[in-house]
């Protein structure tokens, strides 16, 4: 069917076609509503989430954020700075304004404040940043660093870099660890 007046049965229904579509519909909506489907896809369309092709959510998958940090987490893989101009002025997801001066990184999971300390594994230069952002969600990198992390580290030049992620741990943690 086509939809067109001057095709044969193009401008009219047979009366048949709109029960045979709405009868899976309903079952469709019934069964999402019981299972508490409903409320994800709800959730998903309230917040704006691109939902792609296939029903999931486009790009990197979302985890959901850490509460802390244990101490023997770590992570390794690809970091990527951003801060060129155009986030000037704008608020990172932690409410601060973002500061391309700063070393500061935008992480998926990492609570807001965490302090991690990021070693390139190409230019062997590391930085100590402070998440105050979410990010990145394109591609596979782990991290998102600001303009200053990224020069210290020497990756100014080439967009990416592989890197290792760890922990920093409080002061009164380092200190009750230290040897005495």
């Amino acid at each position: 069917m086509t939809g067109y007046p001057d095709h044969p049965r193009g401008g009219r229904g047979t009366g048949h076609d709109g029960a045979r579509f709405t009868v899976p519909v309903i079952l469709a909506c019934l069964m999402l509503a019981a299972s508490g489907g409903m409320q994800v896809a709800c959730a998903t369309a309230r917040h704006g989430a691109h939902v792609g092709r296939h029903g999931g959510r486009g790009g990197a998958r979302r985890l959901p954020v850490m509460t802390r940090v244990p101490a023997h987490w770590r992570q390794h893989g690809l970091a990527s700075w951003y801060g060129s101009g155009r986030q000037l002025g704008h608020a990172t997801a932690s409410g601060e304004m973002f500061d391309p001066g700063a070393l500061t990184a935008a992480h998926r999971q990492l609570p807001f404040g965490t302090r991690i300390l990021v070693h390139s594994r190409r230019t062997g230069r590391s930085v100590v940043v402070r998440v105050n952002d979410r990010g990145p969600y394109h591609g596979a990198r782990i991290i998102d660093l600001s303009l200053e992390a990224a020069r210290q580290l020497g990756m100014l030049g080439m967009g990416m870099t592989p890197v290792d992620l760890l922990p920093m741990l409080d002061d009164e943690e380092e200190v009750a660890g230290a040897p005495r």
